[in-house]
C-alpha cells in the first residue's frame, strides 16, 4: 500500500462543521480516557452492495433502528490508533496501513464488507485535519483514533446484514493505565477458543471479559492473564493488551494464532528488541515455567503492549496459591522500548522501518 498516493486519491465527501467548537471549553490535565470527543467525525454507509455517502458531520448522537443487527447479532469490529503532534505542529500517524488491514481482516471474519482504501485514509485525513487542533504536542499527548463499523440494517433475522455504517470518531487522550497493575492468571474463564474470532477485533471480545475481569477486581487485581481455552497450561495476553514476559535478559511473547490479537505494538516491541540486540523469542510460554522463573528469581519483567496503553509493567501476579511480586530493577526493557517507540511515534528519532505516516495539511 503507498500511504501518500492513498491520501491523495478524491474522494467525493460531504463536510458539515460545528457553529462553535466546544475545545475551549476542555480540562487536558483532567481527561478520563474515552470519554471526551472531538468536534467532528466521519460516517459512510454500505448500502446496496457498496460503500457510499461519505461524510463529516459535527459529532453527536445517531438515529438507528432498534431491530439494527449489530443489536442482536453482534456484527460490530473496531481498531484503535493515536495521532500524535511534533514540536513543529506536524500531525503522525503511527503504522495506520497495519490498522486498515487488520480492521478489513475483522471485518471478514464476521462476514462484513471489507473499506476500501480511499473511504478510510481520505476520511481519517479529513477528520484529522478539521480537529488537529485538539491534538497537544508532548510525550504522553496523542488523540486516539477509533474506527469502527456496525451492521445498522433494521432486520432480526440472524444472517448477515445488507447494510452497514463505517465510523471514525476521535478522543484526546493522556495515558490509559495508571497507578499499579497486578494480574490474576486465567485458571477458569477463556478470552477466545481456536476457530473462534479471538484474531478479529469484534465488540464481544471485549464484552467477554468483563465479568471474569470483574472477578479479578475483587480479589485485588487489576487485570487478567488470559490462558489457553483448552488447557489453561499456555499463557497467551493480558486483559485488552499482548503481553511480555523478561527471563534473565530473553523476552518471550506469544505467538499469534485464531486465539490472539495480532497488536500493532507488539509486532513493533518485536523489531525494536531485535534492532538493539535483544534477545527475542515469539514462543509459548507455560505458566508451570513462569511460576519456576519467579521462584529461582530469573523473572525479570512482564509487561503488556497495546495502542492505548503502549507499555504498560505489570508488578505482581496470582496463580492458584502462588503469588509473586515483580523485582525492581533499573535497567527496564519496558522502560527502554517504550522510549525508542514514543521518540518514533513522535518524530523525535529515525523512522527506519517507516512507521510513520504524516497527515498532509488540506
Amino acid at each position: 500500500m503507498h500511504l501518500e498516493s492513498i491520501a491523495t486519491i478524491p474522494l467525493s465527501m460531504k463536510i458539515t462543521t460545528v457553529e462553535s467548537s466546544k475545545l475551549p471549553s476542555i480540562d487536558f490535565d483532567n481527561l478520563n480516557f474515552g470519554t471526551v470527543f472531538t468536534d467532528h467525525m466521519f460516517v459512510c454507509n454500505f448500502i446496496n452492495g457498496e460503500w457510499q455517502d461519505p461524510e463529516i458531520i459535527p459529532y453527536g448522537p445517531l438515529t438507528i433502528d432498534p431491530s439494527a443487527r449489530v443489536f442482536h447479532y453482534g456484527q460490530a469490529v473496531f481498531e484503535g490508533m493515536k495521532a500524535f503532534k511534533d514540536e513543529n505542529n506536524k500531525v503522525w500517524l503511527f503504522r495506520p496501513d497495519e490498522n486498515f488491514n487488520r480492521l478489513n481482516k475483522s471485518a471478514s471474519r464476521l462476514a462484513m464488507p471489507e473499506l476500501p482504501e480511499d473511504v478510510f485514509f481520505n476520511g481519517l485525513n479529513t477528520l484529522l485535519n478539521l480537529d488537529k487542533e485538539w491534538i497537544e504536542k508532548g510525550k504522553g499527548n496523542s488523540l486516539y483514533i477509533r474506527p469502527f463499523i456496525i451492521a445498522d440494517e433494521p432486520a432480526i433475522s440472524a444472517s448477515p446484514a445488507a447494510n452497514y455504517k463505517f465510523m471514525i470518531i476521535l478522543s484526546p487522550a493522556r495515558s490509559y493505565y495508571s497507578g499499579e497493575v497486578r494480574v490474576l492468571i486465567a485458571e477458569k474463564y477463556s478470552r477466545a477458543s481456536s476457530g473462534g474470532v479471538g484474531s478479529a477485533k469484534a465488540a464481544g471480545n471485549y464484552a467477554a471479559q468483563f465479568y471474569p475481569t470483574s472477578l479479578a477486581h475483587k480479589e485485588g487485581y487489576q487485570q487478567i492473564i488470559w490462558t489457553d481455552a483448552n488447557t489453561h497450561e499456555y499463557l497467551e495476553e493480558a486483559g485488552t493488551m499482548n503481553i511480555f514476559f523478561r527471563i534473565n535478559d530473553t523476552l518471550i511473547t506469544a505467538p499469534t494464532n485464531d486465539r490472539i490479537l495480532d497488536g500493532v505494538t507488539r509486532k513493533s516491541i518485536i523489531q525494536i528488541a531485535k534492532d538493539n540486540d535483544i534477545d527475542i523469542q515469539v514462543r509459548s510460554l507455560k505458566v508451570s515455567e513462569l511460576i519456576d522463573a519467579a521462584k529461582n528469581g530469573s523473572l525479570k519483567e512482564i509487561f503488556g503492549t497495546g495502542t492505548a496503553a503502549v507499555i504498560n509493567p505489570i508488578l505482581g501476579f496470582k496463580h492458584s496459591s502462588f503469588k509473586h511480586e515483580l523485582p525492581k530493577i533499573n535497567d527496564s526493557y519496558a522502560t527502554l522500548l517504550k522510549e525508542i517507540l514514543n521518540n518514533i511515534q513522535y518524530n523525535l528519532a529515525e523512522d527506519k522501518h517507516e512507521w510513520r505516516y504524516e497527515v498532509k495539511s488540506m
